[in-house]
């Protein structure tokens, strides 16, 4: 039991990561739609489209503050996404086919139908690439939905919820790298591959020091940027081949420690010589570093920096919509009503169509503690599109008549659908008593780790 308590403690800081970083998100689009609609509305657009730039004598790079959150620091978004995936992928939800049916199918059906319906609504050729805009859920926001409904949530429908949304995640990958992504050039794919083959040849000589592939990583950025794919599908692909595997672990990190202690009290700490201090240190924080697999450690640093800074800037950034533009035409209506419908409409339809299937086939089971109702909120809660819809729709529409709607939709569903979820929670879901709620995380806990 406390191995498993062990095992879980991680995805349990996760969680509350994320919690706590939906409601900062929320704050961070509520201001930037409160500061577009304001009278220093200018200050706004004028922030972000501020030139941030590097210069050597003759040679100059030089971007809008936008594009450098956008297209530079959410390439850390997605690198934590794509070792996320990796995580669930060996170790987690989504490492046993058994287990990982059912929130495969949730994220599937939650993916073909909402884009379906948009399709419905803006299918025209003006407006018909956005339909890749309603398929994602925002993981923060959707957990912090789940938080505000408090004990009436198992542990195990927060779990649900992860692996949903990290498929969901990679399947908003796959649609941006295959149709949101330019013509593809030869040179650019060229470069990515050199720097990926330079990481591989740094992996298998067992080179563990996480500054040393920064270099690389960056090489592979600029090569996927150049080669006309969105640069932030370099983050995912680095996340997807980071190292999951710990070289010592927590078994093997407790010995050598025990190992060093010994050691140093056989050799009498009052008389140690600082050379043989600096040693033992070096070796304590070899021993830290191999403590964790790559993956696990990178996630530890860089989840809190991207759930509390690059997330909520991205919201500042995006989410300043002008809501009293004018009047909207009719390509301006459907897209914004393809985007909300998708979310508010199409994902818990396609949720619960796909959860239903799967457990009358008997191809999954409802995981201990979960019953339909769950399985409803589990839904509604799906439609909060959010961060990644917001992603989707700057790649979708170039043209500002057509951005703004879509934006402005899916803040709308998103807000929606979290009232709705809410309401749907506190009317469908009993409130589990403390004794109730331990023994079905310690039963979670023991599934999880089998």
């Amino acid at each position: 039991m406390r191995a498993a308590r062990l095992a879980t403690r991680p995805l349990e800081r996760f969680l509350r990561i994320e919690a706590a970083s939906g409601i900062l998100l929320l704050m961070a689009a509520a201001l930037a739609l409160g500061w577009a609609n304001s009278p220093w509305s200018e200050a706004y657009g004028h922030l972000w489209h501020t030139p941030v730039g590097l210069r050597f004598g003759d040679f100059a790079i030089e971007r809008s503050l936008e594009w450098i959150v956008n297209d530079g620091l959410m390439v850390i978004f997605f690198f934590v996404v794509g070792l996320e995936i990796r995580r669930e992928l060996h170790h987690g939800e989504l490492s046993e086919l058994r287990r990982a049916a059912l929130p495969l199918a949730a994220a599937l059906g939650g993916m073909i139908v909402p884009a379906l319906m948009y399709l419905g609504f803006a299918g025209a050729p003006a407006t018909r690439s956005g339909w890749g805009v309603p398929m994602a859920t925002d993981i923060a926001v959707a957990v912090g939905i789940l938080t505000l409904l408090g004990s009436r949530v198992p542990p195990a429908l927060r779990v649900l919820l992860l692996a949903l949304a990290v498929i969901d995640d990679l399947g908003a990958i796959v649609v941006i790298a295959l149709f949101y992504s330019e013509g593809l050039s030869a040179a650019g794919l060229g470069v990515a591959a050199g720097g990926l083959g330079v990481i591989f040849v740094m992996q298998w000589l067992g080179v563990r020091v996480k500054a040393a592939y920064v270099v690389p990583g960056v090489v592979v950025w600029a090569g996927i940027a150049t080669a006309g794919v969105h640069p932030t599908i370099a983050g995912v692909i680095i996340g997807l081949i980071t190292p999951v595997q710990a070289w010592l672990g927590p078994t093997g990190f407790v010995d050598d420690m025990r190992q060093e202690l010994a050691q140093l009290e056989r050799s009498r700490p009052q008389t140690l010589s600082q050379h043989e201090l600096a040693q033992t240190l070096r070796h304590v924080a070899v021993a830290r570093r191999e403590a964790m697999s790559p993956a696990e450690s990178l996630i530890e640093l860089l989840h809190p920096w991207v759930a509390f800074g690059i997330m909520p800037l991205f919201a500042l950034a995006n989410a300043g919509v002008v809501v009293a533009g004018g009047p909207l035409d009719e390509s301006a209506w459907r897209v914004m009503t393809g985007a909300a419908v998708g979310l508010v409409v199409g994902k818990p339809i396609g949720v619960l169509l796909a959860c239903a299937l799967t457990l009358r086939l008997g191809l999954a089971a409802l995981p201990a503690g979960l019953s339909k109702r769950h399985l409803v909120v589990l839904g509604a809660v799906a439609g909060v599109g959010f961060t990644m819809s917001l992603f989707i729709a700057q790649l979708a529409f170039v043209d500002p008549l057509l951005l703004g709607p879509a934006k402005l939709g899916i803040l709308c569903a998103s807000g929606v659908a979290s009232v709705l979820a809410l309401i749907l929670g506190r009317a469908l879901l009993p409130r589990t008593s403390m004794v109730t709620a331990a023994a079905t995380a310690d039963e979670a806990e023991s599934s999880t780790s089998k």
